[in-house]
């Protein structure tokens, strides 16, 4: 189960060691200057700015000239370039993956596997990421354990120099056959559940792992499945809101949503309503009732965007005779191989029909409209891919979700926010931020993404807890797995 599959524990912890540049020695400064810099919390920038990093943290922001540094203080000029803060998924699907065999298992999931992906979201300047649906032990529901050991766990209580940091929402819950679909790996994770009593009893299992939150699955898919019952929600939101965790769910019906509104949920992993239902009045009223009230209404969404962005934004493009220019993205080719992005994207897009490239922007403008009136609502956007199946190129995928979610209607400053400050609030990382006190992750662009949101993939440098991540070193060790 446990088997290594492309790096021995030995490589793996001599790399990461390699892959992160120019560490700080304790309490010396570094004053970066000239950039503009983006905050992350929505206000303009700060144009020939100065930032001071001292232990891994940001400890000074202002003005070129306004922040006082020692005299011993190391000075890095950044004229020309912008600043933003470092990324958080909250919507991960990391670990399953064999990138360069281009397979999935549960054999797959080991820590080396783990941090190799936690490597590239870094490369990407993703700073931190929630994983859903991890393969950690649980109840098997029958008196016995599943034994699926505590990778997760243990990664989570690490800072890896180089790599994204981790946390986990554990295994998920959902009726028997009734959670993810798409590779078999990953279908009887969640904990199955029929009943109530079962429902509470696989809680209480659950929250001894510290989850950031409790995934549900309410989804019959299109008819074809089994879905968890209104007193199944009702028992696990229950049960957990005893316990204090939050409850975060995948649905797509507007019935759906509407019992999870009561029920209490706070997150929702994709967009609430969709596949062809529509926000309504009442729903509307529940989301603002909650906010009102003050009842649990910190509540929020994933729409997870880069899946139905590039298929909708690429097969318009094909359909006009051209080709998706992120298909040539040089940064793509960094961390997959020609063969992946003609597998997965490039035959796919190509062999669309008209018809499903129509279906594909009506299912993009839908998803458009029903998170739109939800925000307004109340409901806050936050990112989240589900990063990390073959289709969602791990850590590119974010800048795509970004696109998405500017063509949904965010401008591209909102957009920042949603994948920076306002993602690291609901998870609880420390960071998100270009402010004193926050963990100094941060990312160099060779271009302003206030201008356009695919700046965001020009990047010239990432830096995590004060240290610059060695991409040159991460990108000739994937590279060299493409042969």
């Amino acid at each position: 189960m446990r088997r290594i599959i492309t790096l021995s524990t030995f490589t793996v912890c001599a790399l990461v060691g390699v892959f992160a540049l120019r560490a700080q020695a304790p309490g010396g400064v570094t004053l970066y200057e000239g950039a503009r810099l983006i905050i992350g919390d929505g206000k303009a920038p700060i144009e020939n700015a100065a930032f001071a990093v001292q232990d891994g943290k940001f400890v000074a922001v202002g003005k070129k000239g306004s922040v006082k540094v020692p005299t011993s203080a190391a000075h890095v000029d950044l004229t020309g370039k912008t600043v933003m803060p470092a990324m958080v998924d909250l919507h991960g699907h990391i670990g399953y993956q064999n990138i360069p065999a281009g397979t999935m298992s549960k054999e797959t999931f080991t820590r080396d596997n783990l941090v190799d992906h936690l490597q590239r979201l870094a490369y990407y300047g993703i700073g931190a990421v929630v994983d859903v649906a991890s393969l950690v032990d649980r109840s098997d529901m029958k008196g016995g354990r599943t034994n699926w050991g505590d990778v997760p766990v243990r990664v989570r209580d690490e800072v890896i120099p180089g790599a994204a940091l981790f946390k986990t929402a554990g295994v998920g819950m959902a009726v028997p056959n009734g959670g993810p679909t798409g590779h078999p790996s990953r279908a009887d994770v969640p904990y199955p559940v029929s009943t109530p009593e079962e429902a509470r009893a696989a809680v209480d299992d659950y929250v001894r792992i510290k989850p950031s939150f409790i995934k549900i699955w309410v989804d019959d898919r299109s008819g074809t499945k089994p879905k968890l019952s209104p007193a199944l929600m009702k028992a696990i939101t229950d049960e957990a809101h005893r316990l204090n965790v939050p409850v975060a769910a995948h649905n797509v019906k507007l019935t759906d949503a509407k019992e999870l509104v009561r029920d209490g949920v706070e997150g929702w992993l994709h967009v609430p309503v969709r596949g062809g239902d529509v926000v309504d009045d009442e729903l509307i009223k529940l989301v603002k009732d909650r906010v009102s009230k003050k009842d649990r209404p910190n509540m929020w969404m994933t729409p997870a965007l880069a899946e139905p962005w590039m298929t909708f934004n690429g097969s318009a493009t094909v359909a006009a005779g051209k080709r998706p220019a992120w298909l040539d993205d040089p940064i793509l080719r960094d961390t997959y191989s020609d063969a992946a992005i003609k597998q997965f994207w490039g035959d796919p897009l190509a062999k669309m029909t008209p018809e499903e490239a129509k279906k594909a922007k009506t299912l993009f403008d839908g998803l458009a409209q029903n998170a739109l009136k939800l925000r307004a609502a109340g409901i806050k956007i936050v990112m989240g891919t589900d990063t990390g199946q073959s289709r969602f190129f791990i850590g590119y995928s974010t800048h795509m979700d970004l696109e998405g979610l500017v063509a949904f209607g965010l401008t591209p400053s909102e957009a920042i926010v949603a994948a920076t400050s306002e993602a690291a609030r609901i998870a609880q990382f420390n960071t998100g931020l270009v402010a004193k006190g926050r963990s100094a992750d941060f990312i160099v662009l060779d271009a302003n993404p206030l201008e356009s949101i695919s700046n965001t993939r020009k990047i010239n440098k990432v830096f995590l807890r004060g240290a610059e991540v060695d991409r040159a070193a991460m990108r000739a060790k994937w590279k060299s797995q493409f042969k």
